[in-house]
């Protein structure tokens, strides 16, 4: 049985929520404040997350980007925060969809398996492979066409991540945050920008493109096509 996590500070909507997915066969942990969902996030065994923007004691956001920076979980927003700047900055924090209330249920069901099918693939996926780009991610050797490829560590990182969300795009935010603020260390949008174009040199060629630039957005893993 997956476990979801649900940090939902209206009464009513909670229970509702709550009810619902159990009905479908999720096990419910419901929480009302940060505070309560860090608690039961502590305590393990979460496979899925849905989190309201605004809370009584905090921001949504900030509570996903810590999550986050723990663990790779998949964290959907639910929230009446609608503005374009507040899902792009969901998605800069790390989340992997971001609802608008009001919301039908259905959909809400099959955003939640989305998710969940993405977080199990992101764990699985140790290699890539589509027949001329052959990449072990944890013994860190690639090869292009049957030849070696060299690629430095910055660089299986980021292949890494854009391959584990496919369906995503990830903004200059999010590859900085997951790639290099990890060190602790400052690092301009410029370092991205690098890094894409070295990786579009080593892997493209004029029949195979793997790295799609959304202008304005950022980046999204096109898989050779």
């Amino acid at each position: 049985m997956k476990k979801i996590l649900l940090i939902e500070d209206d009464r009513d909507l909670n229970a509702g929520l709550t009810c619902d997915l159990e009905l479908e066969g999720y096990g419910v942990r419901s929480a009302f404040t940060l505070r309560e969902g860090m608690v039961f996030f502590e305590e393990g065994e979460v496979d899925l997350i849905l989190l309201d923007g605004n809370l009584p004691d905090g921001d949504g956001f900030d509570f996903c980007r810590a999550v986050k920076a723990e663990q790779d979980i998949p964290v959907i927003f639910l929230t009446a925060r609608d503005m374009e700047r507040d899902e792009m900055m969901g998605f800069d924090c790390g989340a992997d969809d971001y609802i608008t209330k009001p919301f039908k249920m259905p959909i809400l069901h099959r955003r939640i398996e989305a998710a969940l099918r993405k977080g199990r693939r992101t764990k699985e996926r140790g290699l890539y492979n589509d027949g001329y780009l052959n990449i072990d991610f944890d013994k860190m050797t690639a090869q292009k066409a049957g030849e070696p490829l060299s690629m430095t560590p910055t660089e299986y990182r980021i292949l890494r991540l854009l391959i584990a969300n496919a369906d995503r795009v990830l903004t200059k935010g999010v590859l900085l945050e997951k790639i290099w603020d990890q060190g602790g260390n400052f690092v301009d949008e410029h370092a991205v920008a690098v890094n894409i174009n070295r990786l579009r040199k080593k892997l493209e060629d004029s029949e195979h493109s793997y790295i799609k630039t959304l202008y304005g957005m950022g980046y999204q893993w096109k898989g050779g096509k």
